[in-house]
């Protein structure tokens, strides 16, 4: 174990090494970019519970953990029958610790001029496009883990939709871990989508064997005038995993994007998903569902930026906590001053199946403009007795009585999601979670 002033010495080296394995990639653009971030994240270094952001989310076990890139050369064997949701869609990305895997993934269902690849691949061949956004929009001069995935981004998923493009078949991530302790697995995913361009994309994260990794994503979507996009993820990685990820969506007048998140596994598994909405007439719909057992630590913070008139945000996160599980939820919404007719709402609902599971709930609002229909709520509780007991008087046992109104519960953000074949999936793990955290009980 290193201390938290260590860790920036170690980061430094293992960044060498790091650098040494790029060969011609060192030649792109993009490097002197990572340079800066490596540079900036020895300034902030890792954040502590004395940082407001980071009050509740220890991350010392992260920081003291000597994480190494995964090499190129280190391949892993996977098949398609390692595969989770396979044949979900004809379009998918595959990642194995962090590096693409071509003869796993396909694109078979695109319209023409639509760009879908890997990240890498995309430096290379429409590097004036990349540049324009690559790190435009997730900041690392503000937050650490954001730097340090900059300093060790190598690949991702890539899209690039022109104007007045659609792509109605979902393109599905796959970033597979092997599950081997000490692993740094830095994905960066990159999407673009023109002018009325439509995308729709599902992200899973999950490992092939449990391991004390850490992945640490950051995802950047640049949305075009009147651009309508569906992010979904799914973060069900090992049980003594880590996981860090920023999703920041830039969006302009007209557009609309709609963000899913099912936030399952990890040992302390924190997601950070910001929306800024810079064009007049837009509007976001942040939607997240965690399922939290054993003694794990799940944190969503999200960030809803109005920052011209006429925008709409609407936002759903739950959470289901067992065991010894901690949720935490931090949600703002900024009204600026010139976001006049601003109509932004916020919920934000827990359901404690144990006595030493914990919840805290942090909604905030800050409003700047005079004319604005704003509202937020949150609420922590259990299973109400009487609807329990209504259940019983129909014949179902008291197991199947709670299991019943939980999985209600948790439907109400997993129904939401579009993509065919997901939400049925999420109802088989849903159910298997709340298995766990019976028996975590």
């Amino acid at each position: 174990m290193k201390s938290l002033e260590e860790q920036t010495v170690w980061y430094q080296t293992t960044f060498e090494d790091f650098e040494k394995s790029l060969n011609g990639e060192a030649g792109l653009e993009f490097h002197a970019l990572r340079k800066k971030a490596l540079a900036r994240f020895k300034e902030l270094g890792f954040p502590t519970t004395r940082h407001e952001e980071w009050k509740f989310t220890n991350v010392a076990p992260i920081a003291r953990a000597p994480f190494r890139p995964v090499p190129p050369g280190r391949t892993a064997r996977v098949l398609e029958t390692d595969l989770r949701l396979p044949d979900l869609t004809d379009n998918r990305l595959v990642f194995v610790d962090g590096h693409f895997n071509a003869s796993l993934s396909r694109v078979r269902r695109v319209p023409d001029k639509v760009v879908i690849g890997s990240l890498a691949d995309a430096l290379k061949r429409h590097p004036a496009l990349v540049q324009k956004h690559l790190g435009k929009h997730a900041p690392f001069d503000e937050h650490p883990f954001v730097a340090l995935n900059t300093a060790f981004a190598r690949d991702g998923a890539f899209a690039w939709i022109p104007d007045g493009k659609g792509n109605d078949e979902p393109v599905h991530v796959h970033f597979i871990a092997t599950g081997d302790n000490h692993d740094l697995i830095s994905p960066r995913n990159l999407f673009i989508v023109g002018k009325g361009g439509r995308l729709s994309v599902i992200e899973s994260y999950y490992a092939l064997r449990d391991g004390a990794y850490f992945t640490n994503a950051v995802t950047e979507l640049a949305v075009g005038e009147g651009a309508a996009v569906e992010h979904d993820k799914l973060q069900d990685e090992s049980v003594d995993s880590y996981h860090v990820s920023w999703t920041h969506s830039a969006q302009t007048s007209r557009s609309t994007v709609t963000s899913n998140l099912i936030a399952l596994g990890g040992s302390i598994a924190r997601s950070n998903i910001h929306a800024s909405l810079d064009g007049e007439g837009s509007e976001c719909t942040l939607n997240g569902l965690s399922l939290g057992t054993r003694a794990q630590l799940i944190d969503n913070h999200t960030t809803i930026d109005h920052a011209t008139p006429h925008c709409a945000s609407h936002e759903l996160y739950k959470a289901v906590l067992a065991g010894k599980s901690r949720g935490v939820f931090n949600g703002k919404i900024y009204v600026r001053r010139d976001a006049q007719k601003t109509d932004a709402k916020q919920t934000n609902k827990t359901l404690l199946l144990s006595d030493d599971a914990v919840m805290d709930t942090k909604p905030q609002l800050e409003i700047f403009a005079d004319d604005v229909k704003c509202t937020h709520g949150a609420t922590i509780g259990q299973l109400d007795a009487d609807q329990v007991f209504y259940l019983r008087s129909r014949g179902l046992d008291l197991l199947s009585a709670q299991d019943m109104l939980t999985f209600a519960f948790a439907a109400d953000v997993a129904n939401r999601i579009h993509a065919k074949g997901l939400a049925e999936h999420l109802e088989t793990i849903v159910h298997e979670k709340l298995h766990e955290g019976r028996q975590g009980s």
